[in-house]
């Protein structure tokens, strides 16, 4: 099963501030166990939301919101994408996440969708679809 392990904002990755040189190179540290485990696809930290924007779609209308926005505790700062057996497994590795003893951090995992949850509304087709998308996407990231 895949997971999105969604780190939350803080009122400081809100205001730029960056991690010390000692949790980040555990945090480097901690993203080689995963890869060499196996389980990372992927992992980003991400800039404020005052780099951000937000799109919101509403009857038919299409709006953009500059950031930054208001509500850190609902913003994102980082993410990994993990392919482990359980969401236990899940938990277990990022209860050993490297963090700051000085601050208050939140880490959100969600099990990512995949096809046969869907179950008879995802058509054949709609498979076929996916796998294309899937081998452009490899294509485009090895060129």
């Amino acid at each position: 099963m895949r997971v999105m392990v969604l780190v939350k904002a803080t009122q400081e990755s809100e205001a730029g501030e960056m991690p010390s040189e000692e949790v980040l190179t555990a945090m480097m540290k901690y993203n080689e166990e995963l890869v060499k485990a196996g389980v990372m696809l992927a992992g980003e930290g991400l800039h404020p939301s005052t780099k951000g924007a937000r799109v919101r779609f509403e009857g038919g209308k299409t709006s953009v919101l500059d950031g930054p926005f208001a509500e850190t505790k609902e913003l994102v700062a980082g993410f990994w994408l993990l392919e482990v057996k359980s969401m236990e497994e899940a938990v277990e590795w990022i209860k050993r996440c490297p963090s700051d003893p000085n601050r208050t951090e939140e880490i959100e995992i969600r099990q990512v969708f995949e096809a046969d949850d869907f179950g008879d509304a995802y058509s054949d087709e709609s498979r076929a679809t996916e796998q294309r998308i899937r081998e452009q996407i490899e294509q485009n990231q090895q060129s």
